[in-house]
């Protein structure tokens, strides 16, 4: 389960920028502390392959990708 289940997110795109963006963009609505949002974006920034930052958002919020 990850770590804020209320924050879902879908996305068309599989660029995991677009993904690290979608998910701060609803850590930002549901008034996710700024100190958190900042550490999952500096986790999910130093993921090295696409995979690993879907794995980080995922971990973070629910995340589907279609």
């Amino acid at each position: 389960m990850p770590r804020y289940p209320d924050i879902n997110v879908r996305l068309h795109s599989r660029n995991p920028l677009a993904l690290v963006s979608a998910v701060r963009a609803e850590m930002r609505l549901h008034h996710v502390d700024p100190v958190e949002i900042q550490r999952f974006t500096s986790q999910a920034m130093s993921a090295d392959d696409p995979r690993e930052v879907r794995d980080v958002c995922a971990q973070w919020a629910r995340v589907a990708l279609v």
